[in-house]
């Protein structure tokens, strides 16, 4: 998937994609909180960085696995089929190793509306923000 860099960050920041998310995924610089990396997940999806997505899961998600062909397959197929609309963010619960981030994301596959809200659970492991699991909420 083509991206440029002179385009709006996917994660809604109004900034320019290569001064607000770029950095992160290219590990030039770590997301201070748990907010900041949730929306840098949403924008690796959007423009199909698998690495990212990757890197930045925490061991104990469900989708954690050493097999990495096959999970950057599932990633880049996702990204691939899925239109990434916008990202809104519902609750944002600050703390020093644990976070949590609510949010909607707009999201279609063809023509179906596959949006979704999610409570994201994340850890600080080492100075760097993981995600570990989330729970969509009706």
């Amino acid at each position: 998937m083509k991206f440029s860099v002179n385009e709006s960050c996917p994660c809604g920041s109004l900034k320019k994609y290569k001064k607000c998310c770029k950095p992160f995924h290219d590990k030039i610089t770590f997301p201070k909180t748990a907010l900041e990396l949730m929306k840098s997940r949403y924008s690796a999806f959007a423009v199909a960085n698998s690495d990212y997505i990757i890197f930045t899961t925490h061991q104990n998600n469900p989708d954690f696995t050493t097999d990495l062909k096959s999970w950057t397959n599932d990633i880049l197929n996702f990204c691939k089929n899925t239109r990434f609309e916008k990202l809104e963010i519902l609750e944002f619960i600050d703390g020093d190793i644990e976070s949590f981030v609510t949010f909607k994301a707009t999201l279609f596959q063809k023509e179906n509306d596959i949006s979704f809200i999610e409570k994201s659970r994340f850890l600080k492991v080492e100075g760097i923000w993981l995600y570990v699991d989330g729970k969509f909420i009706d």
